[in-house]
């Protein structure tokens, strides 16, 4: 059933073309009209029962009821009006709300509701900023944590629409994913010139998903590419309202992906089997399924908790120590600042997150033993190199669970005391004194850390290079 709001409106636009009162026709189908101002109003469900009674005194169908959109341009507005004044954003405000009574001119609801616009607008730019970013972060990773990472609902959708394109087993096919996306209504087009801003982008009109070219024989990031952008549609997904909202709307549309190319029946078989083994190995799943390493990282990630009853953490850290992604449920103590976020901190050089990065030989995963102040983890590393940096991914496990895991048998070992700064921040004294005062040094700055986000419909895509591009290949649709 649609929302309340659209409901009631619905109903209050055919009793007026009926020309009953609210009274009238609460007595045509037994209840009082007061129950049927609330209902028009949005703020009472109405049984499917009643629903029949009042469409069958309307001389309407059921499904007349029922429609999803708005039945009259002034209802689309009125609409808007009371999603707006019930928004955090406005509540903030503590203005009252208004309601858009039937002696409203439509030139007056227009210009509030643009009001509303203007102020949401407003608001998405003051959060896109990098402040604004690493507390949704913060908030986003918690909600994961509390679900030990799993989010079962998204992983049935993925199984119904592998199911309705006909994959069974194996590794998902660039056929099998365009089939998902024709059953949805979309092409996929791989073009040069996609917004720089943007990874893909979905034409709903004419129903295109844009995606770069392969950029390696296969192009087998494009499926994962391919697949987030289906998901906003499979998920639901409407104008992101804040940025909290753009980075939940991404981490579902990343986990979507990931179960679709790593199916969650399939997965749970291998990792199981690999556990009755002892020799749990994050390249093994990557390998089996064809996808990244780091994809396969956050998907054991998904999975270890709820269905191998073992705790984890993860992590991605570039090669200055700074952690890009992190997740933990497992008791390690992630390096956070003053707002709670773990995102752009330094991790502990004693960590395999860090040491990993010392060895010679990458080809394979890096196994260490750490001991910490919460207790000693089992760790699997291994490097990689981004467009403009290197990298490590990170799965690790309290230690009474390393017997699942190949490479539990290394001698290597280190110990870390962080957060103590004494462990690997501070300088040894005799260091300091020698060089403090002797020395100076100019930073390296990352830009982004000071630059908002561009702002606009969607944050960090620029509007104008988004609709240029759109209208340039609408003429090829």
């Amino acid at each position: 059933m649609q929302d309340l709001v659209t409901l009631g409106q619905r109903m209050r636009h055919f009793r007026t073309e009926a020309g009953l009162t609210l009274d009238a026709l609460g007595a045509d189908v037994g209840i009082a009209g007061s129950q049927l101002s609330l209902m028009e109003n949005g703020r009472r469900e109405p049984r499917l029962s009643l629903l029949t009674a009042i469409a069958q005194r309307l001389g309407i169908a059921l499904a007349d009821l029922l429609d999803e959109r708005p039945p009259s341009a002034r209802a689309a507005l009125e609409i808007e009006l009371d999603r707006a004044q019930s928004s955090a954003a406005y509540a903030e405000l503590g203005l009252p709300a208004i309601r858009a009574g039937r002696t409203m001119s439509d030139e007056t609801l227009e210009a509030i509701v643009g009001l509303h616009r203007e102020i949401a607008r407003r608001a998405t730019e003051a959060v896109a900023t990098p402040e604004e970013a690493r507390r949704a972060n913060t908030e986003t990773r918690e909600w994961m944590r509390e679900r030990d990472h799993f989010v079962p609902e998204i992983d049935r959708l993925a199984e119904e629409q592998l199911k309705a394109a006909g994959h069974t087993t194996g590794a998902l096919t660039h056929r099998t994913v365009s089939r998902m996306a024709e059953r949805l209504g979309f092409q996929l087009v791989h073009v040069n010139d996609l917004p720089h801003s943007a990874r893909s982008v979905t034409d709903l009109e004419n129903g295109r998903i844009y995606l770069p070219p392969a950029s390696i024989p296969g192009g087998h990031g494009l499926r994962s590419m391919a697949l987030q952008a289906m998901a906003h549609r499979v998920l639901g997904h409407t104008a992101p309202r804040s940025y909290a909202d753009f980075l939940r709307q991404r981490l579902e549309i990343n986990y979507y992906a990931a179960a679709c190319l790593m199916p969650l029946a399939q997965s749970i078989a291998f990792l199981q089997q690999a556990k009755s083994e002892r020799d749990i190995a994050v390249e093994d799943f990557r390998d089996a399924f064809g996808v990244t390493h780091e994809s396969a990282a956050l998907r054991f990630l998904n999975l270890a908790t709820v269905h191998l009853d073992i705790p984890v953490h993860f992590l991605r850290v570039g090669d200055d120590g700074a952690v890009t992604k992190a997740y933990a449920n497992d008791g390690l103590r992630l390096p956070v600042d003053v707002t709670g976020s773990t995102e752009g901190q330094p991790v502990c050089r004693y960590w395999a997150a860090r040491t990993a990065f010392a060895r010679t030989n990458r080809t394979t995963e890096f196994y260490q033993y750490t001991d910490t102040p919460e207790g000693t983890f089992f760790e699997s590393s291994q490097t990689g190199t981004g467009t403009h940096d290197e990298f490590s991914i990170t799965v690790g496990v309290p230690f009474a669970h390393a017997k699942w895991f190949r490479g539990r048998e290394t001698t290597l070992r280190e110990t870390s005391r962080c957060p103590d700064a004494s462990c690997c921040k501070r300088p040894p004294v005799d260091l300091a004194e020698r060089w403090s005062g002797r020395a100076w040094s100019s930073a390296k700055v990352h830009a982004h850390i000071f630059s908002p986000l561009p702002a606009g419909r969607f944050p960090g895509v620029d509007d104008r290079e988004l609709y240029e591009f759109l209208q340039t290949h609408a003429a090829d649709a």
